[in-house]
């Protein structure tokens, strides 16, 4: 059975506020992290455990105090959040941590080097005090972000079974409503040899995709598709990080680029991309409808394409992420005789997407991160067509 967040949110707030998902705002403007304190507390799951002025105050406290999630500004003074992160990584290796910036080339350039480094997230930041006051989605995203991470945080203690010495204010365990996941039921792999490799991923997939991607062999020559849920800015930077990353090719897609063998598609950032048949030519359509999921670009969509346009032909991956976006077009794939397989809890950031598809029983294998791209291989190189 998949992880049920809002049972264990529900169970945290019925506690004392010592379960709290702990959280430290880290942020040279005193408006600002006021604001992000406010709009983060408005949700009783989440306390503000810690305001921090720049990362070198950050790195203090975090010697001093039990935190589950750091919100780490990219732009400060003293010491910056990319300077900082390592720093706070060796204080506190499991602590996570979301990168706050806005929306430029160069911020998203170093908020994907943060993932490298690291960092568990980012957060597209609203470039105004005002702007963040009123703005609903960042708040939503935000407390979604923290919450997910920070449960994710305290699961893995306990599938470790480790009893972490908590610094500063005690932080009481969770309770035993997070049991151990059920077992999966997985489905034979399909039979047609596939002729596309599609790949959807959220939270933590920068990194998930640049080591699944690194570890895929050149010799697959199948066209490959990723929808990753990331902003406008920040996904033609991505492309560029894959490229440099992992050796292949990669592009933002663009409405009416024919789908190439050898070559990666990312979706644009703020579009759904979808596969269309043009002729005898498969082309990619950037489709500007509602989000799925609250996802705009969203995994679903394009999953429910590809299954229409290739049916049983398809090889499809899921990567770490937070929701379930994906479950419901890979079930379409899986229905269409196509394989899909996910990455397992133990190496994904947040186990919610695939999570969601394997108890969805959609998947004919769920595997850790460093296997997925030799089970691909062999499936590609198979084929019983």
């Amino acid at each position: 059975m998949a992880i049920n967040l809002e049972s264990i949110v529900s169970e945290t707030t019925q506690n004392s506020s010592s379960e709290q998902i702990r959280v430290m705002v880290v942020d040279d403007s005193a408006v600002i992290r006021g604001l992000i304190t406010k709009m983060l507390e408005d949700d009783p799951a989440i306390t503000v455990a810690v305001s921090a002025g720049n990362g070198e105050v950050a790195v203090s406290n975090l010697a001093r105090h039990d935190i589950d999630v750091i919100i780490l500004d990219i732009e400060m003074p003293v010491m910056d959040g990319l300077t900082a992160l390592p720093k706070l990584l060796e204080v506190d290796p499991n602590v996570k941590i979301i990168m706050a910036s806005t929306l430029t080339a160069r911020n998203a350039d170093i908020s994907l080097r943060a993932l490298e480094a690291g960092a568990a997230d980012y957060v597209p930041k609203p470039t105004s005090a005002r702007e963040i006051g009123m703005g609903g989605e960042f708040r939503r995203e935000l407390q979604e972000k923290v919450k997910a991470l920070g449960l994710a945080r305290r699961r893995a203690r306990i599938l470790r079974g480790a009893s972490e010495r908590p610094k500063g204010a005690a932080s009481a365990p969770i309770k035993a409503a997070i049991g151990p996941i059920g077992p999966v039921s997985l489905r034979k792999p399909g039979t047609e040899k596939p002729d596309v490799l599609t790949i959807g991923s959220s939270t933590g997939g920068p990194q998930a995709l640049f080591t699944f991607l690194g570890k895929l062999g050149k010799d697959i020559k199948l066209p490959i598709l990723i929808t990753q849920h990331m902003p406008a800015t920040f996904t033609a930077i991505l492309a560029d990080h894959i490229n440099r990353l992992t050796g292949w090719p990669c592009s933002e897609a663009k409405d009416g680029d024919v789908i190439t063998s050898g070559h990666i598609h990312l979706a644009p950032g703020g579009y759904h991309m979808l596969v269309t048949t043009k002729g005898a030519q498969r082309v990619l359509s950037i489709n500007d409808g509602p989000p799925e999921n609250f996802c705009k670009p969203a995994v679903d969509p394009m999953f429910r394409s590809i299954a229409k346009t290739f049916g049983a032909r398809v090889m499809a991956v899921v990567l770490t992420g937070m929701g379930s976006d994906g479950a419901k077009g890979g079930t379409e794939i899986a229905d269409a005789g196509g394989t899909l397989i996910a990455q397992d809890e133990k190496t994904s950031v947040v186990w919610g997407m695939p999570g969601a598809a394997a108890a969805a029983g959609i998947c004919s294998a769920v595997l850790p991160l460093e296997e997925l791209a030799s089970y691909v291989a062999k499936h590609v190189g198979r084929g019983h067509s």
